[in-house]
């Protein structure tokens, strides 16, 4: 029995998560539907992170269990079954006890803001034409550093047992008329990217001060954040392993 990690990119549009939900399409069940079709057997994938509905991914990983000796030839021919909207970019052998979620010891996202009206983009970034100061923006992505408690920053109904999070890289940055939102972290809570977003969006239009930015993450509370930004500037962009779960 071999375990495998297979590396997706996805556009989230038409999905309504990563991993399998309840009467709604989701990137594993298309993916799983793609499997056991190419390979005439079910295959059970495990997800390593439950993107929202609408989210994109650069990188994202599934891990499966199987006794199929799977190459790179056979990613060519799953793409040709899978929609046009999800991509296999690699498959990697790797230990038997490795997992994608929980093995996982960052996961990167970035979130994109456009000002000027643009059809190009429209689907994959936020049309947010208002006055921002990018100083500000980039006063409150180094406060979020500060902090490893983001209560206020995770939307209610979570089965999460703590709300701690470990913040490696928060950063503003522009780029072709965007703005766009860097953020590396151990974990994410439900939701928490979108809050961060909108909440430092607030501070850059001045409509709050950075220290009452500081305040809303002391508040542990999440109605004092906003959740506004919609799930289609959202990007899942990297999810980085230990070396040694690979086996070369």
């Amino acid at each position: 029995m071999h375990r495998y990690f297979l590396e997706l990119a996805y556009k989230g549009t038409h999905y309504s998560g990563f991993q399998v939900q309840a009467n709604a399409n989701s990137i594993q069940t298309e993916t799983e539907k793609a499997l056991a079709v190419y390979f005439k057997q079910e295959i059970n994938l495990t997800g390593s992170s439950r993107t929202d509905a609408g989210v994109h991914a650069l990188q994202n990983f599934f891990h499966f269990d199987t006794e199929l000796n799977i190459t790179q030839n056979d990613l060519y021919r799953l793409n040709a079954i899978l929609p046009k909207d999800i991509i296999a970019k690699n498959v990697f052998v790797v230990k038997p006890d490795a997992h994608c979620r929980f093995d996982a010891l960052s996961r990167e996202y970035q979130y994109f803001i456009y000002r000027s009206k643009d059809p190009f983009k429209s689907d994959r970034a936020w049309f947010y034409p208002y006055k921002t100061d990018i100083n500000i923006l980039q006063e409150t992505a180094a406060i979020v550093k500060q902090y490893t408690d983001f209560t206020s920053f995770s939307k209610r109904n979570t089965q999460v047992k703590n709300f701690l999070c470990t913040i490696q890289f928060s950063e503003w940055t522009e780029k072709d008329d965007c703005l766009i939102y860097t953020v590396r972290a151990n974990r994410f809570l439900r939701g928490m990217v979108k809050g961060l977003v909108g909440t430092m969006l607030k501070a850059g239009r001045k409509l709050i001060t950075p220290e009452e930015f500081k305040n809303i993450i002391e508040a542990k509370d999440c109605t004092a954040a906003n959740f506004t930004p919609p799930a289609h500037g959202l990007f899942l962009v990297a999810v980085k392993y230990p070396e040694d779960i690979f086996i070369k």
